[in-house]
């Protein structure tokens, strides 16, 4: 997987969920989503992004969880973004 481009942010996970989830990710050789970095950078900071796209994307909607994250990654894909 290539890195971001942040290493302060790769490189200095705090304790939580997000790291453990990092680590066991790198130890397997899974890929795994890099926002997840930014997330166990500054757990605080980032807990309202990571709520709030659980929400939208997993919450109770009209649309099926399926439907709404091809939705995600259809604009993903037209941004050119690989998320």
């Amino acid at each position: 997987m290539n890195p971001m481009f942040l290493p302060g942010v790769e490189q200095n996970p705090q304790p939580g969920a997000y790291r453990d989830a990092i680590q066991t990710m790198q130890a397997t050789g899974a890929e795994y989503p890099q926002i997840w970095h930014l997330f166990a950078f500054r757990p605080q900071a980032t807990q309202h992004l990571a709520r709030f796209t659980q929400e939208i994307l997993r919450g109770p909607a009209p649309m099926s969880p399926g439907i709404r994250e091809l939705i995600a990654a259809y604009t993903s894909y037209g941004n050119e973004c690989p998320f």
